[in-house]
């Protein structure tokens, strides 16, 4: 019996050592033509759709990362981190959703005449404003040309004359003037991906920050508390006059407490002006591209790790180019030109500070 089986077994093997070999050919094959797509694309970037990503993902998570590597996969751990990204905005981007009504909108001619005559003409009021259009061949009413004025930050006239411009605002009161914002952070934690909201505060004039605080949910409760611990003593705000922030119904609370407990005045920006807070407005930038945009975060304790990791560095090892190009709080080796070039590493090295080691 056991002789009857042996040419099976010697075919058997025969196929199997072929198939191996076919493979392996094949397996060089691919790795060819993939080292000449690349070559071929040089920096070119492939465009894939969700479907496409899906099915790399669960292939590649199949092979695992030796056998990528052999084959020469063409996307790296760089590129799921922009797909993570790109996913995150795609979830808060409710634009095709929004339904389009009303009336249309106000030609861009007749709003940057409006705009036009009431900055070079400060007394003039909405009725003026309307007969002066009128004069030209536009036709509007009075009701429009207020919304235009009021939703670019225009007081109507009489008391446009006798407000302050904010550049004089600013110089006026720039040793105590301070901003506050939020930002949010897609974080994973055991309920899928979810919101963070990230509280600043900034003093303008020499632009250190404060985290106030991290939350899923700016509650009046929350805002209260953390606005209670910021004006307390030694809070952040205690040498403040003024306090700028947007009208974001976040805020309110805040407004309140400010109003009812402390002497700070709320300065409330106009509707869709982010350049009159463009202090805080750049931190935010800087504070993202150099930070949260570069990091998945699991759970709330890896969030505030990274931000208070990234406020030492924006301190005390982060040059300013709005302050001349200095450090906001120097160390004793800034400047020396004595010592050895040292490196300082946050975050795995996303942030480095050099300097001299003068010990």
């Amino acid at each position: 019996m056991n002789v009857l089986m042996q040419p099976w077994h010697l075919l058997v093997l025969s196929l199997a050592s072929w198939l191996n070999r076919e493979q392996q050919q094949a397996l060089e094959y691919l790795q060819a033509e993939n080292r000449v797509l690349r070559e071929k694309l040089g920096t070119k970037r492939i465009l894939l759709s969700d479907d496409q990503r899906r099915r790399l993902a669960v292939k590649g998570k199949q092979l695992g990362r030796k056998l990528l590597r052999e084959v020469g996969a063409i996307f790296t751990p760089d590129t799921i981190l922009r797909w993570h990204r790109e996913l995150i905005a795609r979830k808060w981007d409710y634009s095709k959703d929004q339904p389009r009504v009303g009336r249309p909108r106000i030609r861009t001619e007749i709003v940057e005449l409006i705009l036009r005559f009431a900055k070079e003409n400060p007394t003039w009021g909405a009725d003026r404003i309307q007969g002066a259009l009128a004069n030209i061949g536009f036709h509007i009413t009075d009701t429009t040309v207020r919304n235009v004025l009021k939703a670019n930050g225009i007081e109507p006239a009489p008391d446009r004359p006798a407000s302050m411009s904010w550049q004089a605002f600013l110089k006026a009161h720039w040793e105590a003037i301070f901003a506050v914002d939020f930002t949010t952070v897609e974080v994973w934690t055991k309920f899928g991906l979810t919101t963070f909201y990230v509280m600043v505060v900034m003093e303008l004039n020499s632009r250190r920050v404060e985290i106030a605080g991290t939350t899923t949910n700016p509650n009046k409760r929350w805002v209260t508390q953390v606005t209670r611990n910021l004006t307390g003593s030694d809070g952040f705000l205690e040498g403040a006059t003024h306090l700028i922030l947007d009208r974001d119904t976040c805020f309110q609370p805040l407004r309140g407490f400010l109003n009812a407990q402390t002497q700070i005045e709320p300065v409330l920006l106009p509707l869709k002006s982010p350049n009159m807070n463009a202090y805080l407005e750049r931190f935010m930038r800087s504070l993202k591209s150099e930070c949260l945009s570069k990091i998945i975060f699991f759970g709330q304790h890896s969030l505030e790790r990274a931000l208070k990791q990234y406020t030492a560095h924006y301190h005390a090892e982060r040059n300013h180019q709005g302050l001349d190009n200095q450090l906001i709080e120097p160390r004793d080796e800034a400047g020396s030109v004595i010592g050895n070039v040292e490196c300082h590493e946050r975050l795995g090295g996303l942030l480095k500070y050099y300097y001299r080691d003068v010990a």
